[in-house]
């Protein structure tokens, strides 16, 4: 527990891979504002997304609660402001809470739970990704976003780069505005882009890393033979457009994208010592999901290995162990604990019923009997599937198809699936009922497709939707925020 509220500056970046980060062990990478962070507080080894895409696990960010009960399946089904998130609950309470930056919520029409939202980037039209609603049966492969990414790599800027120095620039000014003060903790949250695709890094991050010393993907250009896999790898068909001086350039624009990402970090940490709130502010840094970088064959997010679903967490502050590691497994529902206990709030009689656990409690010991959960309704795949972590353990249950199984103690780069092997069955059946026990995966699937043929129905049907406009697009354009964009460089925060 924490002894006294505090103001809370909460960093996240999106598609951060926790394997690409200095203090987790990454020795080619240049992180050196991350480290220090993790130095000065706990980093959580084992922390995981609810979900690996970005608008799924942003609304369970929000909430607490898992992808099944937020309805939030896809990239195309996305928050809008219910059920009520940790942000409602302190405003409710009189807390200032800011956001600046990425939200990828429906519409800042509604009703998000901040008192201001600066620089918003939400789903596109407010729709979002509608083609990944289209699941019933298979697509042709996705021609036009996996050739983006393949050649969008390097040294070089972007729309991305350009936002996320505004976003830095406009959250600094922020800090330095609250100097006026106010009578109760406020939170404000800061949401870059980076390191997520294009894969282009500014030319000073991009020169600082050694292609010799981080090597090719393992597995590289690996072909699955499970099913489902074999579905999601012939839809989201990356390798086919990659050569392999393309693969090298992404990595070290990848590589280079989080070192300019925590040099806006840097800023930041910076900013609060500047003005004075590094002694009554809590800092929590995380991301939305990670990237496969090309490991088992795969690029971008949606699957359960670790690069996909597994997370950097750490969490700094007055009141939190200084260089503490800690290997509980934990999940982004847990913000919703953490910020309400960090800025002096008790839950309420709905929020006692949350799965969640406050981070300041495990970094502090606790270790909660309990199993954590990460989900995928979205684009490619033809069923829903699901993870879950117990000690060393990580079961995959796909509805309809064969599961994987794998201990990461010894096998950390999941190249040995035990699923297949007898001697594991106990260990399987307790680790479908551990997921049961959560919730019932067959139900979960079939609602999830039942919500989403009455979304293509709204939307005009399967055929009006692969018609549309501009709905084929591989990451989130900057267009409606453009305006906004120009004129908060031009005139600062005000703006």
């Amino acid at each position: 527990m924490t002894s006294t509220p505090r103001n809370m500056l909460f960093i996240m970046s999106d598609e951060h891979s926790r394997a690409v980060l200095g203090c987790y062990g990454n020795k080619a990478v240049r992180t050196p504002n991350l480290d220090r962070m993790a130095a000065s507080g706990t980093r959580f080894t084992q922390a995981y997304t609810p979900s690996p895409v970005c608008v799924s696990a942003r609304a369970s960010l929000a909430t607490g609660r898992w992808v099944h009960d937020t309805g939030c399946w896809s990239s195309a089904e996305p928050y809008a402001g219910k059920p009520r998130g940790w942000s409602h609950r302190l405003i409710e309470a009189g807390h200032n809470v800011t956001s600046i930056g990425k939200l990828h919520y429906r519409s800042r029409e509604d009703d998000n739970g901040f008192t201001e939202e600066f620089l918003p980037l939400h789903v596109v039209g407010g729709t979002g990704w509608v083609k990944g609603l289209l699941r019933d049966r298979p697509l042709p492969s996705y021609e036009e976003g996996a050739n983006e990414l393949a050649r969008q790599v390097g040294e070089g800027e972007t729309g991305y780069t350009h936002y996320d120095r505004s976003i830095c620039d406009t959250a600094c000014r922020w800090l330095q505005a609250r100097q006026r003060a106010s009578d109760k903790p406020w939170v404000l949250f800061v949401s870059f882009v980076s390191p997520h695709y294009p894969l282009i890094a500014p030319k000073p991050f991009f020169a600082l890393h050694d292609f010799e010393e981080i090597g090719m993907p393992r597995r590289h250009r690996w072909q699955p033979d499970h099913p489902v896999l074999r579905e999601i790898y012939r839809f989201y068909n990356y390798n086919d457009h990659f050569t392999d001086d393309g693969v090298r350039k992404a990595i070290l624009g990848y590589y280079g994208l989080c070192a300019f990402m925590d040099s806006l970090v840097g800023r930041l940490l910076d900013t609060l010592e500047e003005t004075g709130f590094s002694a009554t502010t809590n800092i929590l840094y995380t991301t939305d999901h990670g990237e496969m970088l090309g490991d088992h064959g795969m690029w971008t997010k949606m699957l359960m290995y670790e690069g996909s679903a597994g997370i950097p967490m750490i969490l700094a502050g007055p009141d939190v162990p200084r260089g503490n590691v800690v290997t509980t497994p934990v999940s982004l529902i847990d913000y919703y604990q953490t910020i309400l206990e960090s800025s002096g709030l008790v839950e309420d009689e709905a929020e006692a019923g949350l799965p969640g656990v406050s981070l300041f409690d495990i970094a502090a010991g606790l270790r909660p009997d309990r199993t954590i959960l990460s989900e995928y309704h979205d684009g490619g795949s033809p069923t829903g599937y699901f993870m879950v972590r117990r000690e060393d353990w990580k079961y995959v249950h796909y509805v309809g198809g064969p599961p994987q199984l794998f201990n990461l103690a010894q096998d950390p780069n999941e190249e040995n699936d035990l699923a297949a092997d007898p001697g594991h069955r106990g260990l399987l059946d307790d680790c479908e009922t551990a997921l049961r026990d959560i919730c019932n995966p067959d139900e979960v699937n079939a609602r999830a497709f039942a919500d989403q043929a009455s979304r293509i129905k709204g939307l005009g049907g399967r055929d009006a939707i692969l018609a549309m406009e501009g709905s084929h697009f591989g990451f989130t354009p900057l267009n409606d925020i453009a305006g906004e964009l120009k004129l908060a460089e031009q005139n600062g925060l005000e703006a």
